[in-house]
C-alpha cells in the first residue's frame, strides 16, 4: 500500500479521534473534578478508540473495554464524550471480523450492566443531566435509585445498540451487493469462456471443413495427374480430357472453399455448407472421373434429411474417398454402401497396399451392411497409420449431431474399413 492509499485510509479515523479528544477537552473545562487525570484518561481513551473503529474495530473495543473498566475504578461520571462510543459500536458491527461482531453486540448490555451495578445513583444523575435530559434525570432521581439506574441503563443500550444494528444492516447490505457484483463478474467470465470456445469451435470447424474439401480435391487431382502418366502419347485426347478433368475438379474444390468462407463470415456458428456438390451420388462421380474404380451399393429408401445432417454426411463421405485414395492400391476398387434404415450408414471399404502387422484379433470384426448391428456400439479401435487427422475430424463432426464413427482393419484380405452413421432427423 502507497503512502498516499495509507493516508487516505487512516486520515478520517485520525479526525475523529482529534475530534472526540477536543469534545472530552471542552467537558472537562466546564466541569470540577478534584484529579484531573482520570477524566483525561477516559476522554484520551474514547478518541483513541473512535480513531480505530473503522480500521482496527477489534482493537478500538478493546480500547473501550479498557477505558470503561478504568472508568468504573476511578470513580469518573459519566461523559458526554463518552456518547461518541457509538461511533465504535457501529465500527464494530461494520467493519469488524464476526468474533469482533459478536463481542461487540455483547458488549453493549454486558457494559450497562457492569455501569449500573458499580456506579452511583449521583453519577448517573450528573451524566444525564449532562446530556441535557435534565427533566428526564429529575423525574428518574425522584423515583430513586433504581429508576435512575434503570433509565441510565436503558439509554445506554438505546444509545449503543441503535448504531451496532445500523452497522450491521450496513455490513449485511454491502455483502448482498459484493455477492451481486461477483455474480455479474462469474457470468461475465462465463460468457467470455463461451464465447471463446464458441469461436474456437468455429475455428475448428472450418479448419475441418477445408481440410476436407482441399484434401479430397487434392487427393482426386493427384490421381488423374497419375493416370495420365499411363496414356499412349498419340492419346491426345485422353490427355485433354484428362487435364479437363483436372481443371473440373480445381474449379470445383476452389468455389467450395469460397463457400466455405463465405458462409462462415455472413453466418457465425452456422455450419458451411456442402458446395455446389450438394450430393453423395455427384461426389461418387467425381472420383471416379479420377479414373478410380468406385462400386457402390445402396439399400433402402433414401430419406430427406435437414441441411446440417446433408452436411455431415457429404464431408464425411468425402474424407472417407480422400483416405482410400490416398491409402488404398490404384488397381483395387473402392467399395461404397448406403444403407437407409433408421439412422444413414455409410460404409466405404478400400484393400491395402500390403497385410497389416500382427493383426488383434479383438479387431478383425466387419459387420456387413445389410446385417444390423447390435444395440450397443462397438468398441474403439486404433486408427491407421495415416490419415488421423481426417479421421478424428469425422468423430468430431457425426458426435455433434448424435452419430459415430468405426474404423476397422482386416487381414484375410487386407482391407480397412470406416463406417458412419448419421442421424436422418436432427436431434
Amino acid at each position: 500500500m502507497s503512502p498516499a492509499s495509507r493516508a487516505a485510509r487512516w486520515a478520517p479515523d485520525l479526525l475523529a479521534g482529534v475530534a472526540a479528544f477536543l469534545v472530552g477537552l471542552v467537558e472537562i473545562n466546564r466541569y470540577y473534578y478534584v484529579e484531573l487525570w482520570p477524566p483525561l484518561v477516559v476522554i484520551t481513551g474514547v478518541a483513541v478508540a473512535v480513531g480505530l473503529s473503522r480500521a482496527l474495530p477489534g482493537a478500538a473495543l478493546a480500547v473501550a473495554w479498557f477505558t470503561g473498566l478504568l472508568q468504573v475504578l476511578t470513580g469518573v461520571d459519566p461523559m458526554v464524550t463518552e456518547v461518541l462510543l457509538a461511533v465504535v459500536a457501529f465500527g464494530c458491527a461494520r467493519w469488524g471480523r464476526l468474533p469482533t461482531v459478536w463481542l461487540s453486540g455483547l458488549s453493549i448490555p454486558a457494559g450497562a450492566v457492569i455501569a449500573v451495578v458499580w456506579l452511583s445513583p449521583y453519577s448517573f444523575y450528573e451524566g444525564l443531566d449532562n446530556l441535557g435530559i435534565g427533566g428526564l434525570a429529575e423525574d428518574a432521581y425522584r423515583a430513586g435509585g433504581y429508576g435512575v439506574r434503570a433509565t441510565a441503563g436503558i439509554l445506554g443500550i438505546a444509545l449503543l445498540a441503535t448504531p451496532w444494528l445500523l452497522g450491521l444492516a450496513l455490513r449485511f447490505a454491502s455483502r448482498s451487493q459484493d455477492s451481486r457484483r461477483s455474480q455479474v463478474a462469474a457470468e461475465a467470465q462465463r460468457d467470455q469462456a463461451e464465447e471463446i470456445a464458441r469461436l474456437r469451435e468455429e475455428q475448428a470447424q472450418l479448419a475441418r471443413d477445408v481440410h476436407d474439401v482441399v484434401g479430397h480435391s487434392l487427393a482426386v487431382i493427384l490421381a488423374q495427374a497419375e493416370s495420365a502418366q499411363y496414356l499412349e502419347d498419340a492419346d491426345t485426347q485422353g490427355l485433354k480430357l484428362t487435364m479437363a478433368n483436372i481443371a473440373t475438379s480445381a474449379r470445383s474444390s476452389l468455389d467450395d472453399v469460397r463457400q466455405v468462407l463465405a458462409s462462415t463470415a455472413q453466418r457465425p456458428g452456422a455450419a458451411a455448407s456442402a458446395g455446389p456438390q450438394a450430393d453423395l451420388d455427384s461426389l461418387i462421380e467425381g472420383v471416379r472421373a479420377s479414373g478410380h474404380q468406385v462400386l457402390t451399393t445402396e439399400v433402402g429408401t433414401p430419406q430427406p434429411m435437414p441441411p446440417e445432417l446433408a452436411v455431415v454426411a457429404f464431408r464425411v463421405l468425402q474424407e472417407m474417398l480422400t483416405n482410400a485414395i490416398k491409402h488404398g492400391p490404384r488397381d483395387q476398387p473402392v467399395h461404397v454402401e448406403r444403407h437407409w434404415d433408421g439412422d444413414l450408414r455409410i460404409e466405404v471399404r478400400n484393400a491395402l497396399p500390403e497385410p497389416v502387422a500382427e493383426p488383434d484379433p479383438a479387431l478383425d470384426v466387419t459387420h456387413p451392411i445389410a446385417v444390423p448391428l447390435p444395440p450397443p456400439p462397438p468398441p474403439p479401435v486404433q486408427p491407421p497409420p495415416a490419415g488421423g487427422q481426417g479421421l478424428d475430424g469425422m468423430r468430431r463432426r457425426l458426435e455433434a449431431v448424435g452419430g459415430r464413427l468405426d474404423v476397422r482393419r482386416r487381414t484375410d484380405p487386407p482391407t480397412f474399413t470406416a463406417t458412419a452413421w448419421v442421424p436422418v432427423r436432427a436431434r
